[in-house]
C-alpha cells in the first residue's frame, strides 16, 4: 500500500491534473481553429502550479520547493523539498498532443527518495520510494527484459535549437539508428522515464533536465530494477544529463552515448 508521502503526492497530482483536462480540450480546439492556444496553457501551467504549492504545503508545510515558474523556495527544513512540474510535456499539451503528466518528487538531502508521475488523460499514477519498489495504480512495474540495443525501443530528450547539448542529442539519436534501435522523441521527460519503469520504454537519455522533469522518474527507474545515471555513469539525481535504462542495456547504451559524444 502506498504510504503517506505518496498519498500525498497523488492527491495533489489528480488535484491540478483536473484543471489540466479541461483546459487540453480546448487547446486542441485553438490549435485546430488557428487562432493559437499559447495564452491558454500558460494560463494552465499557472493555475496547476498554484494547486500544487498549496496542495503539498499543507501537507508538509515545512518543506521547501523546485518549481519551473517560481524556482528553489527553501523551507524550514532545510533538507526536504518537493521538485514538482504542473505540466511535463509543455509542448505536447499545447499541440493537442495526449501525452503529458503532472510529476512529483521528495527530495531528501539532495537525492530523490519519492516519485509521482500521473499521466491524467490515462489515469494511471506511476510512483515509488526508495526500498519500497515501483508501481502503477497499485500494480507493481519491472523494467524490460532486452539484452541489446538492435530492436530496442529508445526515448530521448532534444533540445531547442541552440539548447545545451543538442549536438549530442543528434549524435546520440544517429548512434541509436545505427545500432537497429527503434528511437523516439516523446517530449515528456518524467513520463518518458515513468515509461522505462513500465518496460513501455528500454532506454532513455536527455542532456539536459531541470530537477522538476528528472527527479522523480529517477526514483520510478531505480526502484522499477533499472539505472538512471548521468552518461558518465553516476549522478542524475536532481538533473543535468540523464541516461537511464533495463539492468542489461544501461551499460550499451552509456557506451553508445560516450562513443557518439
Amino acid at each position: 500500500m502506498p504510504s503517506a508521502t505518496v498519498n500525498v503526492m497523488e492527491a495533489a497530482a489528480r488535484k491540478a491534473a483536473r484543471g489540466l483536462i479541461r483546459d487540453f480540450g480546448e487547446a486542441e480546439n485553438l490549435q485546430v481553429s488557428g487562432k493559437g492556444p499559447d495564452g491558454l496553457v500558460a494560463e494552465a501551467v499557472r493555475r496547476a502550479e498554484r494547486v500544487l504549492r498549496a496542495e503539498l504545503a499543507r501537507a508538509r508545510p515545512g518543506f521547501g520547493f523546485l518549481m519551473e515558474a517560481t524556482g528553489a523556495a527553501p523551507g524550514e527544513d532545510p533538507d526536504r523539498c518537493w521538485a514538482a512540474a504542473p505540466l511535463d510535456g509543455r509542448a505536447n499539451f499545447l499541440h493537442g498532443v495526449p501525452h503529458f503528466a503532472v510529476s512529483i518528487a521528495l527530495v531528501e538531502a539532495g537525492e530523490p527518495v519519492a516519485g509521482a508521475v500521473y499521466e491524467p488523460l490515462r489515469d494511471e499514477l506511476f510512483w515509488a520510494e526508495k526500498g519500497a519498489g515501483c508501481y502503477v495504480n497499485r500494480r507493481r512495474l519491472r523494467v524490460s527484459s532486452r539484452r541489446a540495443l538492435a530492436g530496442a525501443m529508445l526515448a530521448a530528450g532534444l533540445p531547442a535549437r541552440g539548447g545545451k547539448g543538442r549536438a549530442d542529442a543528434l549524435a546520440g539519436l544517429e548512434a541509436a539508428l545505427e545500432a537497429g534501435a527503434q528511437t523516439r522523441l516523446p517530449g515528456a521527460p518524467a513520463l518518458d522515464l515513468a515509461y522505462v519503469a513500465a518496460g513501455r520504454h528500454d532506454g532513455y537519455w536527455a542532456p539536459a533536465l531541470a530537477p522538476w522533469q528528472a527527479a522523480a522518474g529517477v526514483v520510478l527507474v531505480r526502484e522499477a530494477g533499472g539505472f538512471a545515471t548521468d552518461p558518465a555513469g553516476g549522478g542524475a539525481a536532481l538533473g543535468g544529463a540523464v541516461a537511464a535504462a533495463n539492468d542489461r542495456l544501461h551499460a550499451p547504451l552509456l557506451r553508445m552515448l560516450r562513443a557518439a559524444g
